[in-house]
């Protein structure tokens, strides 16, 4: 991860003073180019990192100065080790919280440490267990740290299997499942990581667009497949006190809420198909109606009937 690799370049240069992006390389077991890239990304941070050329240069701290983290207040260090604190069950996370404790001020240190151990986080549902993580996703942070192409073999939603190279320009985790956006050969794609079945990282650099925001990128790619996944749209009057399970059930699927005259509830719900939301609204019998679309009402009718056939 690269906020650890910084923090180790940043003790590593108090330590010893002057430092060869070679030197800097074979210290953190990661390639010369990327250790460079992390050397300048420093300097462009505005942290006092600058570089000697010639034979017996290398980089080194500005005056022999020391950083320790001190421009942080201390609101600022509770919360950043507050939001690190849920992720650090992996080796690397703890090993820069770690790191980065050790550079706080003394003052901050204990509120930064109580901060990090405030909140847990599980990410399994109380019905659903938590996805694997896959073991190509430390190859693919890699590939986008690095900027390189990677070539994988990738199994889609239809079970088929065929090879791509892509260059990666983001991960995205949702909901526990990991998500590769790349550029491909058609265009910007959207891969799930778990799928990935094996890859290889290349020597080619990959080509990223200068202008790249991978949270616009993924909120627009969220937007698309939402419309794509509930196409339906369908209004319903319904009473109160089963709204929340409306929402419960269908999620951000649901519309504004409009108050009735009559005291119930109009609202539009978003969904995959007519029959699909048709039998989860049945359920709810006459604590809720259906206005529109006319299809819908057509098939609650004949789930009413079938219910009926069976159960009368």
């Amino acid at each position: 991860m690269r906020a650890d690799r910084l923090v180790a370049t940043l003790l590593i240069l108090q330590a010893k003073g002057r430092i060869t992006a070679g030197e800097l390389a074979e210290e953190l077991e990661i390639s010369e180019r990327t250790a460079r890239r992390d050397l300048e990304g420093l300097a462009l941070a505005g942290i006092p990192v600058y570089s000697q050329p010639g034979r017996g240069g290398g980089w080194e701290l500005i005056g022999g100065a020391r950083t320790d983290l001190s421009g942080l207040t201390a609101d600022e260090a509770r919360a950043l080790f507050l939001i690190a604190g849920p992720s650090s069950a992996t080796p690397e996370v703890r090993a820069a919280l770690r790191k980065l404790v050790r550079a706080l001020p003394a003052t901050f240190r204990d509120h930064a440490e109580t901060a990090a151990n405030a909140v847990v986080l599980d990410p399994a549902g109380w019905d659903h267990p938590v996805p694997a993580a896959s073991e190509n996703l430390d190859a693919l942070q890699r590939a986008i740290i690095e900027g390189v192409r990677v070539e994988l073999d990738y199994r889609g939603r239809d079970g088929r299997t065929s090879s791509r190279t892509v260059d990666p320009l983001g991960l995205v985790v949702k909901n526990g499942i990991w998500y590769l956006v790349a550029e491909t050969a058609a265009g910007q794609r959207t891969f799930r990581v778990s799928r990935v079945l094996s890859l290889q990282l290349t020597a080619e650099p990959s080509a990223r667009p200068d202008d790249f925001d991978l949270a616009q990128a993924w909120r627009s790619i969220v937007t698309t497949v939402d419309a794509q996944r509930s196409p339906v749209r369908v209004r319903v009057r319904a009473d109160p006190t089963i709204i929340d399970v409306l929402r419960y059930l269908f999620g951000n699927r649901v519309g504004e809420e409009v108050g009735q005259s009559d005291g119930r509830i109009e609202v539009e719900l978003r969904a995959q198909s007519e029959l699909m939301v048709a039998r989860q609204l049945a359920g709810f019998g006459d604590r809720l109606e259906v206005v529109a679309p006319e299809s819908v009402r057509g098939h609650l009718a004949a789930i009413g009937r079938s219910l009926l056939r069976a159960h009368a």
